[in-house]
């Protein structure tokens, strides 16, 4: 007997065509909501950030809902998941060499080990962004949390390098001459600083550029997976330091505006630069890739940070070369920092290390030719320097002294002055009593500055200590 037929499904019917009608009007609402500033959605992202397939799709997910929570709610709607701004693309006709295939393969194995993992959210999003200009923190980058921040701050380092101490030849200059910066002399800066840097681990000889372009340039792999922004880079080769200078200074906006991906392609630059038959003899056992999924999260492993500072990608911070004993006659060898380099490197933490203890910051990172350090305390990554150039030349100078922080984040406004007496032990005797643990005694950037100057008396001048 047929199934008699509800008398409302007509209505249901009209009522469903109606929804769907409303559903695709928001949508195209949205859609040219999102065109308007810049934004686009990912589509494939956000079906992955609800099936929640892999940790990189978690991580864009979290990354995204942090981003949008930030949002006035009625201009954006609740159930976009991520949203990553456009890149800002380069001209296919400026001459460079079409990645190949082959080379985004070697990129993808040198930097996950693996030619299916991608950047995630948080990394697409980060780039060169400098504070105000004509400001206190003028010649400062600000960082956003994430794997990129710890590029942000060395390449930071190499920025107050150049302020300092390369446009500048006074032996002591003051701080007030990095809150002076106009725009234009912030990107002079930051192309400065990038050029050194690529250079430098060039060996001195060649920097490599990239770029991405509208065009891509290789078809896709069933052994590639594809982010459809590796595809279309363009590399520039540069045989001289001052001529890839002056290529990044008319190209920056393709680093430091938003949009540009820029970390990303300052650390394919960088590998470019260093190339892989070079990264493969820096590396030990120890490191068969540049970067370490944590948390859902890719981070720097310490070789990325070795090849901005020292321009070789050591794995570790001591120095020279050291012998792991190991079960049975083999004995592995570890590879160090094997000369004093122009910046340098601090580091406190407090984490237990479960595997082998990892040996102390050593001489030559500790010691640099100039008093700039990146540090990294607790996992987070910040910046200490003097303004005297000859710090680190005359051990009387370093009796009292003025160093400045900055940690990258936006909560700070001001450049932090601190003053270190190193023949005062006056902290000794008033903090004794109080713990026998110095770590927990003391503020971890007091640690990481005693690490190099120990038992040093630390004043904050004035500011409310923290980090």
């Amino acid at each position: 007997m047929d199934q008699e037929i509800p008398s409302d499904v007509p209505n249901l019917q009209q009522m469903n065509r109606e929804e769907i009608s409303s559903k695709i009007s928001n949508l195209v609402k949205w859609r040219k909501i999102f065109s308007f500033n810049g934004l686009e959605i990912n589509h494939t992202a956000h079906q992955k950030c609800q099936d929640h397939k892999s940790d990189e799709d978690k991580e864009d997910a979290a990354g995204a809902s942090q981003t949008t929570s930030s949002l006035k709610q009625d201009r954006f709607p609740s159930n976009i998941l991520c949203s990553i701004p456009k890149a800002l693309i380069a001209s296919s006709n400026l001459g460079g060499q079409p990645i190949s295939l082959e080379m985004a393969v070697g990129l993808r194995r040198m930097l996950f080990g693996s030619t299916f993992h991608i950047f995630g959210y948080e990394w697409k999003r980060s780039y060169f962004r400098f504070r105000e200009p004509h400001a206190d923190l003028a010649y400062a980058l600000e960082t956003d949390k994430g794997g990129a921040t710890a590029i942000q701050m060395a390449v930071q380092v190499y920025i107050i390098k150049y302020l300092l101490f390369v446009q500048n030849k006074e032996e002591n200059v003051h701080l007030q001459s990095l809150c002076e910066l106009s725009q234009k002399e912030q990107d002079e800066a930051l192309a400065a600083a990038l050029a050194d840097i690529l250079w430098t681990a060039g060996e001195r000889q060649k920097a490599t550029v990239c770029l991405v372009t509208s065009d891509t340039y290789f078809a896709p792999s069933v052994d590639y997976k594809v982010d459809h922004f590796t595809e279309r880079i363009q590399l520039f080769e540069f045989f001289e330091k001052e001529t890839a200078q002056q290529f990044l200074y008319n190209h920056i906006h393709y680093l430091n505006y938003e949009g540009s991906h820029g970390v990303i392609l300052f650390l394919y630059s960088l590998l470019f630069s260093r190339t892989f038959e070079r990264l493969q003899k820096d590396l030990d056992f120890t490191t068969t890739h540049l970067l370490q999924c944590r948390l859902g999260n890719f981070v720097c492993r310490q070789a990325i940070l070795n090849i901005i500072l020292t321009g070789r990608a050591s794995p570790h911070v001591f120095n020279g070369f050291q012998k792991l004993d190991t079960e049975g006659s083999v004995q592995k060898q570890l590879h160090g920092v094997l000369s004093r380099s122009d910046v340098g490197f601090l580091y406190c933490s407090k984490e237990k290390v479960e595997h082998y203890k990892l040996p102390q910051v050593g001489s030559m990172l500790k010691t640099p030719k100039l008093p700039i350090w990146l540090c990294s305390i607790n996992g987070t990554y910040s910046v200490l320097f003097s303004t005297n150039r000859l710090l680190l030349s005359d051990w009387k100078m370093e009796h009292l002294f003025d160093l400045y922080f900055y940690n990258g984040q936006p909560l700070q406004k001001t450049t932090v002055h601190l003053t270190i007496d190193t023949h005062s032990h006056h902290w000794e005797e008033h903090h004794f009593e109080e713990d026998s643990d110095p770590e927990k005694r003391f503020l971890s950037v007091e640690m990481a500055i005693r690490t190099k100057w120990e038992g040093a008396a630390i004043n904050w001048n004035g500011t409310i200590p923290f980090f």
